[in-house]
């Protein structure tokens, strides 16, 4: 016989449960007091790092139907979501999401919708990539230099490029300096690239 639960989370302490129980009994769904699980903890904890849903998970047996107010409850990536998803679904165990209709995420329409969801959210990442690498082109262009600040000066790196010329060892530079040997080497590196 199958068993209802809700998995209700928020992410802070100030916010209540009591909203997502509400909207879960106004979709006609009955779940005992002891099978609705609450817990405060951040979505971008992965859900299967979560106290709470990790004790979820131990209570849950094939055919018992979870619920959830909306998709966020169970993950705040796409990613994270399916994962959760996809091992339910292993556990014989039907997710409901009353912010898609109702949907069981488990049914051919559930996954349908899983699937164009995982898409929209492959489609984000790839936009936001592609919008970085075009601001790191023209940063560029416009001659900013990028990544992290050099440990020396041009001036000091000058100096360390005609002391090493004259026979300097890395080490005794990197001590005169006050940097590792790596940023005596990648000073020469990045001499001779140039020249």
């Amino acid at each position: 016989m199958s068993r209802t639960f809700a998995y209700c989370r928020v992410s802070t302490p100030d916010q209540t449960f009591e909203n997502q129980v509400l909207e879960i009994e106004r979709a006609g769904f009955f779940v005992e007091p002891r099978r609705i699980i609450t817990e405060t903890i951040s979505g971008a904890v992965a859900a299967a790092q979560r106290p709470g849903f990790a004790k979820l998970l131990d209570r849950l047996e094939d055919q018992d139907v979870l619920i959830v107010t909306k998709l966020d409850r169970l993950g705040r990536n796409a990613m994270d979501v399916r994962a959760s998803v996809e091992a339910l679904a292993k556990m014989g165990v039907r997710v409901h999401c009353l912010a898609l209709g109702g949907v069981d995420l488990t049914s051919p329409a559930g996954r349908m919708t899983m699937g164009v969801i995982g898409a929209v959210a492959e489609f984000e990442r790839d936009l936001l990539i592609e919008r970085t690498q075009a601001g790191l082109s023209r940063a560029r262009a416009q001659g900013v230099r990028l990544g992290r600040k050099p440990s020396l000066s041009d001036r000091e790196q000058e100096a360390v490029l005609d002391k090493r010329a004259r026979g300097a060892s890395l080490g005794a530079l990197a001590r005169e300096y006050g940097v590792s040997r790596a940023a005596i080497q990648r000073i020469e590196r990045k001499d001779k690239t140039r020249g």
